[in-house]
């Protein structure tokens, strides 16, 4: 598993995004609260694993929208290739 050392820990990422996404969709809440519990891409989330956990957090977050969402939505991306 390749290591990114300049990406931002997750639970910043997930910082942003609740304060951007005023109301998330109910889908991505369960998902963003984990990110906010996890560091790097290789943590897990009691059986779950931040790859997975950010993987489901996406595939729940396509009503957000905007600058921000584009830009972090990429940022994770990038984090689970």
């Amino acid at each position: 598993m390749p290591t990114d050392t300049k990406s931002r820990p997750i639970c910043t990422i997930a910082c942003e995004i609740h304060a951007d996404w005023k109301k998330p969709y109910f889908g991505a809440v369960p998902y963003l609260q984990a990110m906010t519990c996890l560091t790097h891409v290789g943590d897990n989330y009691g059986a779950d694993s931040a790859k997975s956990i950010i993987l489901y957090f996406l595939s729940n977050a396509t009503t957000w929208r905007g600058e921000v969402a584009r830009r972090v939505k990429k940022e994770l991306k990038e984090m689970v290739k």
